[in-house]
């Protein structure tokens, strides 16, 4: 009996053990992909790091440093996670003003060809002149500017007597140039010093694509190879700080704001500019709030921006943001922030939307300071230096 009993009880035991590894390795192959016993040598991994993940690198800072992440090739049972936004590519300058002098040239020639056709007639006599004096006018160029063009054309065609289409367009781009001015110093001061980076305000009326502007002079410079700081000082507009940040993350430029509502712009603007100097960028660019209800107390804040940030710098430049479509209203905010301000230099926005191609001429004459930087477009590259002779070429083309 006992030599019966004995083999029986080796086979229920060795079933006993073969249904134990069958559990085991059952286990075994529902474990999530990537997990390993700890008892496995990290040799015996793929290469690329956890078995079915995919390593990438992800840009953590706008300073460029990466961090490997992996990332398991299923994803079943995971949480989403958000994709990490990829910086733009910006255009280089010269694509730029390509593009632009060709929208220009679509949007605003009616000015000259208009002027064309009237000075190519078989007979200028004084109602011709009154047209052109009219036209002149319409398109923002200012009185006293028209009134210099028409009497210098009067008498270069009188002295000519010529009425060859092609000698008169090189007549009426001379005379127009002349009212552009070549002459003035359109460059940016954005060169770093040599123990700070350079400031530059901008200032202007909410509704005119100031803060727009900031964000895409902010591409400007990162094409050209510069290091730049925002500060967002327009506390008072609840979206600015977070548009103007969304801006410079799209080309890695870090963005200095506060999460309080109405803070002192002033200390905004101050600490921008500190982190400018201890990162030792190259450009700190600062958008201010444009509110004109109160001229007063537009001038109290501007001005206190000012006076705080030059505690740390002299400030470069003053950048002044007008619409191109307001015209001769435009004039008069002009005045408005030029009284508050040292102005350096006018940003012509939407230029594109209007044929008041003359408004660049009123807006100099009127300051006494250059248009630097045109815009044409909703795009992002959309913004770039102005070419007082491409501007006038464009209009007449």
């Amino acid at each position: 009996m006992n030599d019966l009993l004995l083999p029986v009880i080796f086979v229920v035991l060795a079933l006993a053990v073969v249904g134990s590894l069958a559990v085991l390795l059952v286990r075994g192959r529902r474990t999530p992909p990537g997990l390993y016993p700890s008892s496995r040598d990290a040799d015996d991994q793929p290469s690329g790091g956890a078995h079915g993940a995919t390593s990438i690198d992800v840009l953590d800072s706008p300073d460029g440093v990466t961090t490997d992440v992996l990332v398991p090739d299923d994803l079943s049972g995971l949480e989403e996670t958000p994709a990490v936004p990829s910086l733009d590519t910006v255009d280089p300058v010269q694509g730029r003003l390509a593009r632009l002098r060709a929208r220009l040239v679509r949007s605003n020639n009616a000015l000259g060809k208009g002027l064309l056709a009237l000075l190519s007639r078989d007979r200028i006599d004084e109602d011709v002149w009154d047209e052109v004096e009219e036209t002149l006018l319409m398109a923002d160029l200012g009185t006293e500017p028209t009134m210099e063009l028409v009497d210098a054309l009067r008498e270069r065609v009188k002295v000519a007597g010529s009425r060859n289409p092609a000698e008169v367009k090189d007549m009426l781009r001379e005379e127009l140039v002349k009212l552009v001015d070549a002459s003035m110093d359109r460059s940016l001061a954005t060169a770093r010093h040599a123990d700070r980076p350079a400031i530059v305000m901008v200032v202007g009326v909410n509704g005119v694509g100031k803060t727009t502007t900031v964000g895409k002079l902010a591409r400007v410079l990162v094409a050209d190879d510069k290091d730049v700081i925002l500060g967002a000082a327009d506390t008072f507009r609840a979206a600015a700080a977070e548009q103007l940040a969304t801006w410079g993350a799209r080309v890695g430029v870090p963005t200095v704001k506060s999460d309080v509502d109405g803070a002192d712009p002033a200390s905004v603007a101050f600490e921008a500019v500190k982190a400018g100097i201890d990162q030792e960028v190259d450009v700190v660019l600062i958008d201010t709030a444009g509110r004109l209800q109160n001229k007063v107390g537009l001038m109290d804040e501007l001005g206190k921006v000012k006076r705080v940030v030059e505690k740390q710098g002299t400030v470069d430049e003053v950048l002044l943001v007008l619409d191109a479509t307001t015209g001769q209203n435009g004039l008069t905010q002009a005045r408005v922030f030029a009284e508050v301000v040292n102005i350096t230099g006018i940003v012509l926005t939407k230029l594109d939307g209007t044929a008041k191609g003359g408004i660049v001429v009123a807006i100099q004459r009127s300051l006494g300071v250059p248009v630097k930087l045109i815009g044409l477009g909703e795009g992002a590259d959309d913004l770039a230096p102005f070419d007082a002779e491409g501007f006038v070429d464009a209009l007449l083309n």
